[in-house]
C-alpha cells in the first residue's frame, strides 16, 4: 500500500529535496505539495493524502492553525510537524493542534522516512522524552487549574489506566510500564489502546498533552 505525501512549505528547495526523498521509496508517493496553509487546506478538499508534512512558518496561514482545521475534519490525514528547533513553541502548539508528532527539518532522511510510516501506521513519533521536556517548558501556558474536573473522561479509567496514563505521559515506553508495574508489555500495551479509546485520543502524545492539561501529571513530570 502506498502512502500518499502532501509537502506543505513556503521554501521550494525543501519541498525539492524531500520529494527527491520521498520518490525514492517503492511505498510512498508525493500527491501534493502547497507553499502556505491556504493552498494547503485548498489541496486537501480534493486530493486523498495520508500524511502531511507540515512547515510551521508559513505566511497567510501558519502550519499550527493549518494543523487545527485540517485535524478538525472527520477522518483527517496524519500530520507530521516540520520545525528547526527542537524546544520550539510552535511544535508545542502544532501537538496541541492535534499533530501526531514533530521532526526536525535537518533529519537523516532514513528517520524521516521512518516518522512517515510511524505516522501513517497510528503511532506518535515524538520520543516521550522529547514530548515531556516540552511540556516541562511550555506547562506554564496550560490551562490546567480545576480543568481536570472538567475533563469527566477520565473517570471512565480504572485507576490502573490512570496509572499506565502518568506513566506514559512521565515519558516512559511500553517496557518501562510494564517493569515498574510488574505487568506484560502486552498487558501494558492492552490498556493504553483502552485509554486512547475512552479518552478519543489518537496517540501517545495527545495522551500526554491531556494529562498535563487536566493536571494528572504537572511540569517537571510528577503524577
Amino acid at each position: 500500500m502506498t502512502i500518499r505525501v502532501m509537502l506543505v512549505d513556503d521554501q521550494v528547495l525543501l519541498r525539492t529535496g524531500f520529494r527527491m526523498v520521498l520518490a525514492a521509496q517503492p511505498d510512498m508517493e508525493v500527491v501534493a505539495e502547497a507553499g502556505d496553509g491556504v493552498e494547503a487546506l485548498q489541496v486537501l478538499r480534493s486530493t486523498p493524502v495520508d500524511v502531511v508534512l507540515m512547515d510551521v512558518r508559513m505566511p497567510k496561514l501558519d502550519g499550527v492553525e493549518t494543523t487545527r482545521r485540517i485535524c478538525s475534519e472527520p477522518e483527517p490525514p496524519k500530520v507530521l510537524i516540520l520545525t528547526t528547533f527542537d524546544l520550539d513553541e510552535y511544535a508545542f502548539s502544532g501537538l496541541k493542534a492535534g499533530a501526531s508528532g514533530f521532526m526536525l527539518k535537518d533529519v537523516p532522511p532514513g528517520e524521516l522516512l521512518a516518522a512517515i510510516r510511524s505516522v501513517h501506521s497510528g503511532d506518535a513519533v515524538v520520543a516521550p522524552s522529547t514530548t515531556r521536556r516540552l511540556l516541562d517548558r511550555f506547562a506554564p501556558m496550560l490551562p490546567s487549574t480545576g480543568k481536570e474536573a472538567q475533563h469527566k473522561e477520565l473517570e471512565r479509567l480504572t485507576d490502573r489506566e490512570r496509572e499506565v496514563m502518568v506513566l506514559v505521559a512521565q515519558g516512559l515506553s511500553n517496557g518501562e510500564i510494564a517493569a515498574r508495574l510488574v505487568l506484560s508489555e502486552a498487558t501494558v500495551k492492552t490498556h493504553v489502546g483502552r485509554i486512547l479509546t475512552k479518552l478519543g485520543l489518537r496517540d501517545r502524545v495527545q495522551v500526554v498533552v491531556l494529562a498535563y492539561e487536566t493536571g494528572l501529571v504537572r511540569a517537571g513530570g510528577h503524577g
